[in-house]
């Protein structure tokens, strides 16, 4: 037999719905601003289930379920990912800041922290901040945040795609918690 098999969906030891409703979450919310892609949306949602985030706050022109699009990319992690729209991001972020969350945009800016130099606080809980695919995240909102995390990159492009950057940025957090802060 290879050593290299690949599973059986029985072997993954997958969740169903209830038993992730049920998990304990991560302490992090994650918060679209007017990001217009439903593909993107669906596969925000399906890392969001991946990683067991608290919740996901659809803002402005982001989509919501259900929508036949989102869950193309999602495949049902619309249904275990608590989520809430909110028709502009800083009323999201108002909602966060009332709860003791620290704020940070994932965007490039002035004085911008490069993801690998951040470091998860014990105790803490965490709202990050993704983009719109073209303008990226107001600066309005950016204004509002404790700070920016910046991914490195070494190519041609000056950034990732959104759902890519979530991904990315969504494994740095659950590996830090994970390995005990």
């Amino acid at each position: 037999m290879n050593r290299l098999q690949k599973l059986s969906m029985e072997e993954l030891h997958r969740k169903t719905p209830e038993e992730i409703r049920l998990s304990d979450k991560i302490p992090v919310v994650v918060v679209s601003d007017n990001i217009r892609s439903l593909h993107n949306i669906g596969s925000i949602f399906r890392t969001c289930d991946a990683f067991l985030v608290t919740s996901l706050l659809l803002c402005g022109i982001s989509a919501t379920p259900p929508h036949r699009e989102i869950h193309k990319s999602a495949l049902g992690a619309e249904d275990t990912v608590d989520w809430q729209y909110f028709p502009d991001t800083l009323q999201a972020v108002e909602h966060l800041k009332t709860k003791g969350y620290s704020l940070w945009g994932i965007e490039q800016t002035r004085n911008s922290t490069s993801l690998e130099n951040f470091r998860i606080k014990q105790g803490a809980r965490y709202a990050f901040i993704f983009g719109n695919e073209v303008r990226g995240i107001a600066q309005e909102v950016i204004n509002c945040c404790e700070g920016c995390l910046e991914i490195p990159q070494f190519g041609a492009k000056h950034s990732f795609n959104v759902s890519v950057c979530a991904g990315i940025v969504l494994w740095e957090c659950y590996r830090q918690i994970l390995a005990g802060f």
